[in-house]
């Protein structure tokens, strides 16, 4: 490293604070100078491949050419405005296309900024509904084992079971949590489990069904603790038996949206419509902070009346901003692409044929694909987030030229959806090589 570049980094150790990190033991941060395509390039000259789409929001590639001019476009015309009692062309525009892709009646748009907040407005939205309605007995709200849905105060109530905000515990208001039966492939209890955690909420449900206010769940994946995967009839029967009682159902799509699960939303592969829908990380092909709650044309007529007490009172500075539509109208475009559409499938192939080098080792299990996303689980004493393997798995990725970031002892593909098959090969080898090398079976 050079002396600028040593710097520049000595700079950032004392005074940057970055996220996920224990500063006094991490190795120092890389400096990246650009991104291209799925490569991203260090400041000393390395080239990365980047199979997480640097964290998930990376949809078509680093510095996509049609997302970049038509954020430059916009901001030669308008950067920002206050969203309140004005509009814009881009906000209006991208509310459109996003009810054209919806399914159902999903068609209410409220902006904000990322995907907590996004998940934050949806629980406050079917809070005040019920509300509204006059039924303020529905205060409860259910999630799954092992959900994360942010990390702002609502979200992690919703994500408490997660296990990562312990600091912030006694902060939360009370949910109540189901059980989650993860399944992967050839999973021979995975009938089992799920008529397990059925029985688990109607049993709930014939105690509490009229004080519960909504579920809010991730559709098909669970991301951050680990990329758990169900199946898509579970959680349809989850759904139709919330709609049995009225109680409302919220998908936090914020990673599982715009293709990752191989279709444009993980609601439309299960074949059911939530009453609301967080949406944000790819919405913009990973170019600028923007998330949306979409909520169905009943939810949205519950908020009107004469008086301001009926009407939803939150919002941001950056509410709506821009050149945040204009990059996700770009996205928007860019989904809809043949090119992209075939890539789902594509990917989904490529992971199967990686997969392959590790189903037999006896270290792996749990191997799993769902569209675009591909994981298995290392075999280890220490399983989950903190996972002591985690960390050697990082630096040999890292030595390989790969930005492959395991969860604990997780080992996962969510690529941008130009990434090449033999690529997808190399990462899914790679990761083969790191179990013989660190984690051989026991004896």
């Amino acid at each position: 490293m050079n002396e600028e570049l040593e710097r520049l980094v000595e700079l950032d150790k004392k005074h940057v604070w970055h996220p996920f990190t224990q500063a006094q033991t991490a190795p120092d941060p890389v400096p990246i100078e650009r991104g291209e395509g799925v490569v991203l390039h260090t400041a000393d000259g390395r080239q990365i491949i980047d199979y997480i789409s640097s964290w998930w929001v990376n949809l078509y590639g680093h510095a996509h050419p049609r997302v970049s001019a038509a954020i430059a476009e916009q901001a030669s015309q308008l950067e920002q405005v206050i969203f309140a009692g004005f509009t814009h062309r881009p906000a209006i525009r991208l509310a459109e296309k996003l009810a054209e892709l919806l399914p159902g009646d999903l068609s209410r748009v409220f902006y904000s900024d990322n995907g907590s907040t996004a998940v934050e407005v949806g629980l406050k939205m079917a809070y005040q509904y019920w509300a509204n309605k006059g039924q303020s007995q529905r205060k409860r709200f259910l999630t799954f084992d092992g959900a994360y849905h942010g990390d702002t105060v609502g979200a992690m109530s919703a994500g408490v079971s997660s296990r990562m905000f312990d600091a912030w515990k006694e902060l939360f208001f009370t949910v109540d949590v189901l059980d989650y039966p993860n399944t992967w492939e050839n999973d021979a209890r995975c009938e089992e489990k799920e008529a397990r955690a059925l029985k688990l909420l109607d049993d709930f449900l014939d105690r509490h069904a009229q004080e519960t206010c909504a579920l809010i769940m991730e559709p098909l994946v669970q991301g951050a603790s680990g990329i758990r995967m169900v199946r898509p009839e579970f959680v349809k029967a989850v759904v139709e038996r919330l709609r049995e009682h009225g109680i409302l159902v919220i998908f936090d799509e914020v990673m599982t949206g715009f293709g990752r699960t191989g279709s444009n939303f993980a609601c439309e592969k299960i074949g059911v419509v939530p009453d609301i829908i967080c949406l944000s990380k790819g919405l913009t092909a990973g170019f600028l902070p923007l998330s949306v709650t979409v909520a169905r044309e009943e939810i949205y007529r519950e908020f009107l009346g004469e008086s301001f007490d009926r009407a939803f009172c939150h919002g941001h500075s950056f509410t709506a901003n821009p050149l945040g539509c204009a990059a996700a109208l770009a996205s928007m475009e860019l989904l809809q692409s043949e090119e992209v559409r075939q890539s789902f499938k594509r990917i989904e192939k490529a992971h199967d044929r990686g997969l392959d080098y590790l189903r037999d080792l006896k270290q792996t299990t749990a191997h799993r694909i769902c569209g675009t996303i591909g994981a298995f689980d290392a075999v280890v004493d220490d399983g989950g987030y903190t996972s002591s393997l985690g960390n050697d798995l990082k630096r040999w990725f890292w030595d390989r030229n790969m930005l492959l970031r395991p969860l604990g002892n997780v080992v996962y593909q969510l690529p941008p959806y130009v990434i090449t098959d033999e690529q997808i090969d190399l990462g899914w080898k790679a990761a083969a090589e790191a179990m013989i090398k660190l984690n051989p079976p026991k004896a």
